[in-house]
């Protein structure tokens, strides 16, 4: 196996790629690190990157963990949306650390800039990331790093303090000088490239951790595709259907299926294809024949025919025929508007902020 002497964080977004193409220009061999999950990450395009920036890079798949992050809510917090940047970092920089052995590499290389971004890239925050990760002697910052502390690294001499940047704020200026410098031409479009921070995928994503005491990382991939459908019990989501809106659609569901979910197809007519995923037990008949006929709703030319339509439907590899009949009624519905997402995901933040603080007083009063 090849040895580098860092490791890279590399996102493809156009700080990443600076800060490893930085230090392979000072004669550092390095390796860059894709990370990936359902709500970011593009290992398809890595041969892509390779090939232009003259780079390798593995990809490293941190789905679960990721997901279980979220599931319990991340200790740090979220950004604006459901993005938990701090602690993603975080994650990232501990999974960074524990591969530095295997590849012989001695330090790790981050894109991150002082002042970019307001939630994860403070002065105080880049420290409560290093330390929190425990890699407080590993993590190099060289598009900041002249507005930081000198690491290990520069004061052993293995990297040159002066060679590195003192980039800060969000204009991107002096980004793309280095850029020009270092003879990349590719510049990626200035983004955050993380679903969780676009307000329409996570009303996709909140329902779930409403709904799914251990959801898995196939249910937010469930979550990427189709029209996501919920029937409310109690003013919480509590059954899943999802509706392909088109051919593309229908043949992404097929492959997400897992044994226990059901899947509708209308025997006479053309429509979607709709997988429903139970979030507890099995759905009673009824419920299944309720979301027959919202798929049937779904479907132009059934929904037109004015006679009862037959549904064909698929659980624990058994198929058998449903007759729906008009007017093809059923309570299910789209996830709430952002609004009303975003009050709930600060109803439940504030809840368990005020569970920890209650349990930490707790603590206090009996080492008291």
């Amino acid at each position: 196996m090849p040895t580098y002497h860092a490791l890279a964080l590399f996102s493809g977004g156009l700080d990443s790629i600076l800060a490893a193409k930085l230090m392979q220009s000072l004669g550092h061999n390095v390796l860059g690190l894709h990370f990936s999950s359902p709500f970011f990450g593009h290992p398809q395009r890595i041969s892509a990157w390779e090939q232009e920036y003259s780079l390798p890079i593995i990809p490293i798949d941190i789905g679960q963990d990721f997901v279980d992050l979220l599931a319990a809510f991340p200790p740090h917090g979220f950004g604006k949306v459901l993005n938990p940047c701090v602690d993603c970092k975080i994650h990232m920089l501990r999974r960074a650390k524990e591969l530095l052995p295997a590849f012989g590499a001695s330090y790790i290389i981050s894109g991150e800039v002082l002042g970019q971004r307001p939630m994860s890239q403070r002065a105080d925050t880049l420290h409560i990331i290093r330390n929190k990760a425990q890699v407080r002697d590993l993590l190099l910052r060289p598009l900041s790093a002249g507005l930081l502390p000198p690491t290990p690294m520069e004061e052993s001499g293995l990297v040159d303090r002066s060679e590195l940047f003192s980039i800060a704020g969000r204009s991107r200026t002096q980004q793309y000088a280095l850029a020009q410098s270092l003879g990349i031409t590719t510049i990626p479009a200035q983004a955050g490239g993380c679903r969780l921070g676009e307000r329409e995928s996570v009303r996709r994503y909140w329902p779930i951790l409403q709904a799914i005491c251990e959801p898995r990382v196939d249910d937010f991939d469930l979550a990427n595709a189709g029209r996501q459908l919920w029937r409310m019990h109690n003013s919480r989501p509590q059954h899943w259907l999802v509706i392909g809106r088109d051919n593309t659609d229908n043949e992404r569901l097929l492959p997400l299926t897992r044994p226990d979910d059901y899947i509708f197809m209308l025997a006479d007519f053309p429509g979607p294809l709709a997988l429903a995923r139970p979030t507890r037990d099995a759905w009673p008949i009824a419920l299944v024949q309720e979301a027959a006929s919202c798929v049937v709703s779904f479907a132009p030319k059934a929904r037109k025919a004015g006679s009862p339509v037959q549904v064909i439907v698929r659980h624990n590899n058994k198929e058998w025929p449903l007759w729906v009949p008009p007017p093809f009624a059923h309570n299910f519905a789209e996830p709430p508007a952002w609004a009303q997402t975003r009050e709930c995901i600060r109803a439940k933040t504030k809840e368990l902020s005020q569970s920890v603080c209650s349990k930490t007083c707790m603590q206090t009063d009996t080492q008291e």
